[in-house]
């Protein structure tokens, strides 16, 4: 407990530490171009002093100074104009811009609102109107913050997603050694009902009983199969996907309420595909079993096998209560459940099985509230 709020703590600091420094960081950008914008406005007064000089210069005047301030601006877009807006003069504008009267124009209007004009009196009736725009080094100033801002959500989310794909692995493996642990102690009172079932045998026991007991026997050694192998690769076999899904349909149909209705349909005929049976009648048994929750114990099942020219199509149909269709894939969601109680990880699992292992597909075809779902599972065939 302490190492995890140590932790917490830990992360909680370098989350406030980040977004101070990031915070930092964008002020001292806007100081930055706040005291750029106020240095290219002096820029701009001293060129409108410069150029009034030249203009009432005399013979004997000195203009080296004045036209020294003018063309070393190489890098502020201006324009001069009179008292009715009209340009008089352009410098450092595009060429193909200065050229087009419409252009320029459009152009005129984008400056007029990135910085106030400067008055330039040529005389006590006469002045001209110098409007400028931000060079381009301020224009790339302006963006920066906000690439800044961009680099820190993608830093931001990187390390979110790999904190999270960390904590889904470990949880991951918990998850995987819980199964693995309950599969070991399954197995030690499963050791000892073996030996009691041949003990049974040796008396004079109802055949049926004790056939039925070993049913459930080889049931718990299956489900303790299946735990075991959570957490590691399976393997896969060539096997009939009829007879497998047959075996699994029959098992649920003897042990389920009368109230239930059973239908299959298949092929009389052997389809092969690359399944781990013992995963295989996991997922059959999942669906099935939810199938009958939906309907509240009391309604119609039906599994149809229906063979493609490449593929095997499982079909599961209920009459039970439906699905919304927003709901389609978020079903098969890791902790998602509509039961009161329940983990929501028996049609994560399925779907995982199927897709992962089998490398088949798992979709829900139609569902009506009310009316009931289908599910469809998608296996390639093998010859």
């Amino acid at each position: 407990m302490q190492f995890s709020e140590k932790r917490n703590l830990t992360r909680w600091v370098i989350i406030i530490s980040s977004f101070v420094i990031a915070s930092l960081i964008l002020w001292n950008t806007y100081s930055f171009f706040q005291i750029f914008k106020e240095e290219e406005r002096n820029k701009m007064e001293l060129w409108a002093t410069a150029q009034k000089s030249l203009i009432n210069a005399t013979l004997d005047s000195d203009i080296q100074l004045p036209s020294y301030i003018i063309e070393n601006n190489k890098t502020i877009p201006l324009i001069l104009a009179d008292k009715k807006l009209n340009i008089v003069n352009t410098k450092n504008i595009d060429s193909l811009i200065a050229k087009d009267s419409l252009k320029l124009k459009d152009f005129f209007e984008s400056i007029k609102n990135q910085n106030q004009p400067i008055k330039v009196n040529w005389s006590s009736n006469d002045y001209y109107w110098l409007y400028y725009g931000d060079s381009p080094m301020l224009n790339k100033l302006k963006y920066y913050p906000v690439a800044l801002l961009l680099v820190a959500f993608l830093f931001g989310g990187v390390v979110y997603n790999f904190y999270r794909a960390t904590k889904m692995a470990t949880q991951n493996k918990l998850w995987a050694g819980m199964a693995k642990e309950t599969a070991h102690q399954i197995g030690t009172p499963l050791s000892s009902l073996i030996g009691w079932l041949e003990l049974l045998k040796m008396e004079d026991i109802d055949p049926i009983t004790i056939e039925e007991i070993e049913k459930d026997i080889n049931r718990l050694q299956t489900i303790t199969d299946r735990f075991s192998k959570i957490g590691s690769e399976p393997l896969v076999e060539k096997r009939d996907i009829v007879k497998e899904t047959r075996h699994s349909f029959e098992y649920l149909q003897s042990r389920t309420s009368k109230q239930v209705e059973f239908e299959f349909k298949a092929p009389n005929k052997t389809i092969y595909v690359n399944i781990n049976p013992t995963l295989h009648s996991w997922t059959i048994e999942n669906l099935v079993k939810n199938a009958i929750d939906a309907m509240k114990g009391k309604g119609k099942l039906s599994v149809e096998i229906v063979e493609g020219e490449k593929q095997v199509y499982v079909t599961i149909t209920d009459t039970g209560s439906g699905i919304p269709k927003n709901k389609f894939k978020k079903i098969f969601e890791p902790g998602y459940t509509s039961k009161k109680r329940g983990w929501g990880l028996g049609l994560s699992l399925t779907k995982r099985i199927v897709s992962d292992y089998h490398k088949g597909k798992i979709r829900v075809v139609h569902s009506e509230i009310g009316k009931g779902t289908t599910i469809q599972l998608i296996f390639n065939k093998v010859h």
